[in-house]
């Protein structure tokens, strides 16, 4: 598994890498970082989809689909619980066969 970096230091390498001189390579950047080229890359494609620069889901939508998917299937469990409940109670309910009593 990848490592993983805080939010804050992303940001700041992402914020660095697009206000750096003329002349300063991404390579460059990384390097001082102590990222990977092409993590730093990612990154800043990333942030570009986020501030609206770059057609693309950002990461507040991702994490809302992610969250209503999930809402999604919690509400088809517990729709398929009442569905059996339902069923059950409705089988209960039924006058058992047989019965003599009048």
């Amino acid at each position: 598994m990848p490592k993983s970096y805080p939010r804050e230091f992303r940001d700041d390498v992402v914020r660095v890498a697009r206000n750096r001189e003329p002349g300063v390579t991404i390579e460059q950047i990384a390097t001082d970082f102590g990222v990977h080229t092409m993590t730093l890359q990612k990154w800043l494609q990333r942030a570009a989809v986020d501030d609206g620069s770059r057609p693309g889901m950002s990461r507040t939508e991702a994490v809302e689909l992610r969250d209503g998917r999930k809402r999604i299937r919690l509400l088809e469990q517990e729709n398929e619980v009442l569905r059996r409940a339902a069923a059950y109670l409705s089988q209960a309910n039924l006058p058992g066969k047989g019965s003599t009593r009048s």
